[in-house]
């Protein structure tokens, strides 16, 4: 069945009202569901529906519930990825990545050498630019719930609201570095923060204080990977890792 997103206020007891345009286009024009066609929409708080359309008109698509379940499982371990922002539009892939590898929370990334200078206004469209991103993907990779995107944060900042993680990790080039089979081997973690660096990598000072705030530098291979690239091995070395 297909799958759509949507808004748990737009959802009632026995409907589901959907009225994104995009959404409300794709279920007419491209998809041609009609009335008795069913599907599952899932919404921000991990509960799944399957619903039957009941009605369609130019601006909304009326579901009439069948089921409900909440989908979400008691996961054993919390993913959260810190990524500098790259240049162009590259985040955007970032985003859509790392929702499809189940992370669970997203932080766009100033660090020193972030190239990337947004004003307030750009920040904001960005980041529900990114949020449509994560919805997309959520959708596409039938995950139950919806990963967290935060606003667009410094590294000084987040390095002070790290102290709920039991395992925090920082990918540089610089140093000494561990493998992650090594860090893994004898810890069971259940809340993992990774730092993602720019181009170019974290400058010295960075990696210092990431180091005081107990972050573990650990290598990514031989190779200098690109900031897009690095996100994706980062995660799929970690789960693989982890089973």
């Amino acid at each position: 069945m297909h799958r759509f997103f949507c808004a748990s206020k737009n959802i009632s007891k026995d409907k589901i009202i959907i009225s994104d345009k995009k959404q409300v286009h794709h279920i007419k024009d491209v998809l041609w569901l009609r009335p008795k066609a069913r599907v599952v929409v899932f919404d921000e708080k991990g509960n799944n529906y399957t619903a039957e359309v009941e009605g369609l008109t130019e601006c909304s698509i009326v579901l009439l519930i069948k089921e409900k379940n909440n989908g979400l499982s008691v996961k054993k371990i919390q993913l959260t990825v810190a990524c500098a922002i790259p240049k162009k539009s590259k985040f955007d892939d970032i985003v859509d990545k790392l929702t499809q590898l189940g992370v669970d929370r997203i932080i766009p990334l100033k660090t020193e050498r972030v190239i990337v200078k947004l004003d307030k206004a750009k920040e904001t469209l960005r980041l529900t630019r990114w949020k449509k991103v994560g919805q997309a993907s959520s959708q596409q990779s039938q995950r139950n719930a919806l990963p967290v995107i935060e606003p667009i944060m410094s590294l000084k900042k987040l390095l002070m609201q790290t102290r709920d993680y039991d395992l925090k990790l920082i990918p540089t080039l610089l140093g000494e570095r561990k493998l992650l089979k090594e860090i893994l081997f004898s810890l069971q973690p259940k809340n993992i923060l990774v730092l993602i660096g720019p181009e170019g990598d974290f400058t010295d000072e960075e990696v210092g204080l990431a180091g005081k705030s107990g972050f573990i530098s650990v290598t990514l291979g031989d190779t200098v990977l690109r900031v897009e690239t690095a996100a994706v091995a980062a995660i799929c070395m970690l789960k693989y890792a982890l089973g």
